[in-house]
């Protein structure tokens, strides 16, 4: 029997692309205890997704987007430090790593950096053989 509790799971933006009860991790305990960068998950269509992460203050090679077993992980290091006398810091600039489960057959497409906010691109690339086909009656 599926509780609401394990159903109200996978609505969370944790799991980008999931639609069933498939698979459950524990990236799920893991991401829940980030807060830091905060981040925005948009449904474009049916089958993309469009995460948007504000990292104001981090350059694109302070930044890394990779995908490893089933999983997408954002790290974030910031490399020099300013040299004159900072009198009040409000951006965080502190190291961070965010960590997504993908669902099944979730691709990461692109990521591109503008304004403070990273912007990766997640589709679902099913393969033909697993999609519906209809059959011809003779």
């Amino acid at each position: 029997m599926v509780t609401q509790f394990a159903m109200d799971l996978f609505r969370d933006p944790f799991f980008i692309g999931f639609d069933n009860l498939t698979r459950l991790s524990n990236v799920y305990r893991e991401a829940n205890h980030q807060s830091y960068p905060p981040y925005n998950l948009v449904k474009i269509d049916e089958d993309t997704y469009q995460l948007s992460l504000a990292i104001a203050g981090f350059s694109k090679d302070e930044v890394s987007v990779s995908v490893d077993n089933g999983s997408l992980i954002v790290k974030g290091e910031k490399t020099e430090e300013s040299e004159n006398q900072i009198l009040h810091k409000g951006i965080a600039t502190r190291k961070f790593t965010r960590t997504f489960a993908l669902g099944e057959y979730m691709e990461v497409d692109r990521a591109e950096m503008a304004d403070g906010i990273l912007n990766i691109f997640v589709e679902r690339n099913i393969p033909e053989e697993k999609k519906p086909k209809t059959i011809k009656i003779k």
